[in-house]
């Protein structure tokens, strides 16, 4: 990768090439999920990063030993789909659950002394409602019609006439809920000083953040498959599909 050509490039499509470099953005605090449309010249300025240091780290970090892994860029939408269902929406189903026992808990023996422990349960109650609403609706609506656009691809028939309009309606709706999540997490880690367990914090304390950590860590990938794999394909299936029966 050339300095020049990855100054133009997005963080999201970097990352959706080799999510190894995933970890590079991390390490600088930068979003590569929600606010993956940005480019690498825009990150830089803004966070005061040297262009050539940061392609010397995603050099190091794509050239590591060991599998990538899956190139999910290139499996059928339905598998990609399926497997954000099976392994991301089923975790933040498991996972709420048990986080909101523990913040509960948390302030009844914590929130004397730690107040803002009543807003990080106020921020994650709304976090679990919202993307239970927003899991729903993309099982329910978004989903069966993407695997619906492929469908028609593979067999060569006409694309279905939703009555949302177009595919790029509802994954619009997605993506700005996505970016109200990644705000909400990032006033959480704020709160929570990004997940550092104060000094009189207990066993229950410690978990707590570190499930939070992780939720959001998953959280981040979840929302990467969709906003910078998943829904460019699916737009682009649509529009070839559109085109190809006009």
């Amino acid at each position: 990768m050339s300095i020049s050509f990855a100054l133009e490039r997005t963080v999201g499509s970097i990352v959706a090439d080799d999510y190894r470099t995933a970890a590079v953005f991390n390490a600088h605090g930068i979003d590569f999920c929600c606010k993956g449309g940005r480019t690498i010249a825009e990150v830089c300025r803004t966070k005061a990063i040297d262009p050539n240091t940061l392609e010397e780290e995603i050099r190091h970090a794509i050239s590591r030993d060991g599998d990538a892994g899956d190139d999910v860029k290139r499996w059928p939408l339905a598998r990609l789909i399926e497997h954000i269902e099976r392994v991301h929406h089923r975790y933040v189903e498991s996972r709420t659950v048990t986080l909101l026992q523990f913040l509960d808990k948390l302030c009844k023996v914590h929130g004397d002394r730690h107040p803002e422990l009543f807003t990080i349960q106020e921020e994650f109650q709304a976090c679990a409602g919202a993307m239970a609403a927003h899991m729903k609706k993309e099982e329910l609506i978004l989903f069966p019609f993407i695997n619906q656009l492929e469908k028609a691809a593979q067999h060569g028939t006409a694309p279905p006439n939703p009555h949302f309009g177009t595919v790029e309606n509802p994954i619009a709706m997605m993506e700005h809920e996505h970016d109200a999540e990644g705000e909400r997490f990032r006033r959480i880690a704020k709160l929570s000083n990004d997940y550092t367990n104060p000094p009189d914090g207990c066993t229950t304390y410690r978990t707590a953040y570190a499930m939070l950590r992780e939720f959001e860590e998953d959280l981040h990938r979840h929302i990467h498959l969709e906003n910078n794999i998943l829904f460019p394909r699916a737009k682009t299936l649509e529009r070839q599909l559109r085109h190809a029966t006009a």
